[in-house]
């Protein structure tokens, strides 16, 4: 598992996270930003300013920042995600005080999952903080939910340019997710990692985020996986009503 260095520099961690937040979301206003991460608003205007002087944000019309040249590359991601982080901790304390494990909450962007936000267990052995990551979304639990979501059609499309997926192979894997309605992930990510996951509909039907509950492969047994799978759904469902009541 990957987990925190012993010696994090806090300012350079928040400069990083920040950097990331603008690579992926487009746009992110002073007070959100520090909601996210945690500090003051007057800590995130000099995190601002610093991005702004070395090109990785810039200062958008509205007062918000966007990505600066340095992060243009990237993606943004569709969902609503200033809900998604209003509506999503809640559930996800939840999940993680009915199983005693971490969980997250994602969006899928093409062909990655990002991590949006994590509630870790407070357990000393556990799976840590992941928030800002992306990852593959064929290889995640979260991911696989949300892909099963599509069909073969809108599955080749999103792997046509990912040279080593076969999104025909890929439909017909996710054939159990689409029975079962969650995924789970043994080391597929990382070692020593297990995650099950599901898919968060919105109002349409169509998946807006994803939801995991993620533990040390060493504590994972078979015996758990239902009262996991039945965690994630339940927690899925009722974060899917709140996303019903947000967006209308």
């Amino acid at each position: 598992m990957k987990n925190r260095p012993a010696y994090a520099i806090e300012s350079v961690d928040r400069a990083l996270r920040l950097a990331t937040l603008l690579q992926q979301e487009g746009s992110i206003g002073v007070t959100e930003a520090a909601e996210t991460l945690g500090i003051s608003v007057s800590g995130a205007h000099r995190l601002f300013a610093m991005l702004v002087y070395r090109d990785f944000a810039e200062q958008l019309p509205d007062r918000t920042y966007g990505p600066g040249s340095v992060l243009r590359a990237a993606r943004a991601a569709d969902a609503p995600l200033a809900l998604l982080r209003t509506l999503g901790p809640p559930r996800l304390r939840e999940l993680t005080e009915r199983t005693g494990e971490s969980s997250n909450l994602f969006v899928r962007v093409g062909a990655e999952t990002r991590f949006v936000t994590t509630v870790e267990s407070d357990r000393a052995l556990r799976v840590g903080d992941r928030s800002g990551t992306s990852l593959p979304a064929h290889l995640t639990s979260a991911g696989r939910a949300m892909l099963a979501t599509l069909s073969a059609a809108e599955l080749a499309e999103v792997y046509a340019e990912v040279a080593d997926v076969d999104p025909r192979a890929l439909h017909r894997r996710l054939a159990r997710v689409r029975a079962d309605g969650y995924a789970a992930n043994r080391n597929a990510t990382e070692d020593g990692v297990t995650a099950v996951g599901a898919a968060v509909a919105g109002p349409d039907g169509t998946p807006v985020c994803g939801i995991s509950v993620g533990l040390p492969s060493s504590r994972f047994t078979p015996a758990l996986l239902p009262d996991l799978a039945t965690a994630v759904l339940e927690t899925a469902a009722d974060l899917a009503d709140d996303l019903a009541a947000g967006l209308t």
